[in-house]
Order: structure tokens, then C-alpha cells, then sequence
């Protein structure tokens, strides 16, 4: 079982470095070799240990309440777990203040300096609500429901979260 977790660890690492290295629409594409970002990727492994990989897998949620059952853990628990690099994202931190605040944490104080990811579920839009896409897909509008996607993904970046549970447009063109 501990290996299965180390497994799920190491590749959700793999995953938020790859990510790290995504360049914003707009800014000069790197010229990196892949060769080099592996270099990467195998040195920030090497440097942590299997407790932070495995928390790389934790997630809370928003309201300090633990995505799925009941563990018992407090606040001061969970703010120390963050503290510690012992958590690798965020569900339902839905404001720039809030996910500044719970990343300052992270980034002030845990070893390595992985920042947290923070999720949302948009599929209604965030600010803005929508149809759900199932429901805007029988209106045969692709145009409108671009448009849709993409006034809920501006909204969500603007708000701070960097991943939604809904298929989001390309929020770099004009709404």
C-alpha cells in the first residue's frame, strides 16, 4: 500500500512540474530542453522526503473540512500539515485574498517551496452562471457556449484558482 501511495506521490510531483513549466499565452515559448526539466523534476524528487510526497496527494478542503471522510484532524493539525509542505492543494478557496493567504503560508514556511494548487467547480460558471455544458450543447451554439466557457475561466483565474472541474476555452482571446 505504501508503495502505491509513493507511486501516486512521485507521479502527481511529475504533474505539478510539468505544470510549473507551462508558459502563459502571450510570453515568449522556452527554448528549455525537455532533458533539462527532467534534470529538474528527478532533483525536486530526490530532495523530498516520502512523507512530502505523499502529501503532494492531500487535499483540503476550503473551509479547513477534509475532502472525504472524517479524519479527525483540527485546524491547528491541518495549518501545520500546510506549514510542512504536507499538502498539495486547495478545493473551494474561491478569492484572490484567500489563496494568496493559504499560499503565503505554504511558500513562508514549508521546506521546498511546492505551492499549492487550488481547485474549483465551475461547471455553472463561477461569478457569472450558465447552463451546465450538457444543457448548453443542445442549443447546437458552439459560439455561445466558447463564450460561456470562457467568461467562467477568466473569472476563475481572476479569483486566484488555477483548476476547475470544468472544460475551460482559451481565456488568453477577447470575450
Amino acid at each position: 500500500m505504501k508503495k502505491r501511495v509513493a507511486i501516486i506521490g512521485v507521479l502527481l510531483s511529475l504533474g505539478f512540474l510539468a505544470f510549473s513549466t507551462y508558459e502563459k499565452p502571450g510570453f515568449k515559448k522556452s527554448d528549455q530542453d525537455p532533458r533539462d526539466i527532467e534534470q529538474k523534476i528527478d532533483s525536486v524528487l530526490a530532495l523530498m522526503t516520502l512523507d512530502e510526497k505523499i502529501g503532494q496527494m492531500v487535499q483540503y478542503n476550503g473551509s479547513w473540512d477534509v475532502t472525504g471522510p472524517a479524519t479527525g484532524t483540527d485546524n491547528e493539525k491541518k495549518l501545520e500539515n500546510l506549514k510542512n509542505g504536507l499538502v498539495g492543494s486547495m478545493l473551494n478557496v474561491t478569492s484572490v485574498e484567500h489563496t494568496r493567504e493559504a499560499q503565503k503560508i505554504v511558500m513562508e514556511n514549508s521546506r521546498l517551496k511546492i505551492p499549492l494548487i487550488f481547485g474549483y467547480d465551475v461547471i455553472h460558471g463561477y461569478q457569472t452562471m450558465f447552463p451546465v455544458p450538457l444543457g448548453e450543447s443542445a442549443s447546437w451554439d458552439l459560439e455561445l457556449m466558447e463564450k460561456t466557457a470562457r467568461v467562467a475561466g477568466r473569472e476563475t483565474a481572476a479569483a486566484g484558482v488555477h483548476w476547475t472541474f470544468a472544460p475551460m476555452m482559451d481565456i488568453s482571446r477577447d470575450a
